[in-house]
C-alpha cells in the first residue's frame, strides 16, 4: 500500500511517499533514525506490518522539518541522496519538493 503524507502551501510542495509493501520487509527500518527532523515512526499498518509513517506532529510541519534536506536536494537540478532515502535498503522512501 502507498501512503502519501504531506501538503502543499504558498512556500511548495512537501510530500514523503511510502512504499508500504517494500516498507514491510525492512526489519531495521534505519530511515527513522536517519532523518536529521525526526520525521517517521514505525507503526502497524492495517496489514499487521511495521511501516514507516510520516508523524502526526511532522505532517502539516514538513517545510520546517525537512528544510535541511530540502536545501540539500533543491531546485538547482543537483540531486543528492538524503539521510532516509539513503538509509532505506529497499527504496520505500519518496520525496516531492
Amino acid at each position: 500500500m502507498i501512503a502519501n503524507y504531506g501538503y502543499e502551501d504558498g512556500s511548495g510542495f512537501y510530500y514523503i511517499t511510502v512504499d508500504g509493501d517494500r516498507c514491510a520487509v525492512c526489519e531495521a527500518h534505519a530511515c527513522v533514525e536517519a532523518c536529521p527532523g525526526e520525521v517517521y515512526a514505525i507503526e502497524v499498518d492495517d496489514y499487521d506490518d511495521f511501516v514507516a509513517v510520516v508523524t502526526d506532529d511532522a505532517r502539516r510541519r514538513l517545510c520546517e522539518l525537512c528544510s535541511r534536506c530540502k536545501a540539500q536536494n533543491g531546485d538547482s537540478g543537483a540531486q543528492r541522496p538524503l539521510p532516509c532515502t539513503t538509509a532505506c535498503p529497499h527504496g520505500a522512501l519518496s520525496h516531492s519538493w
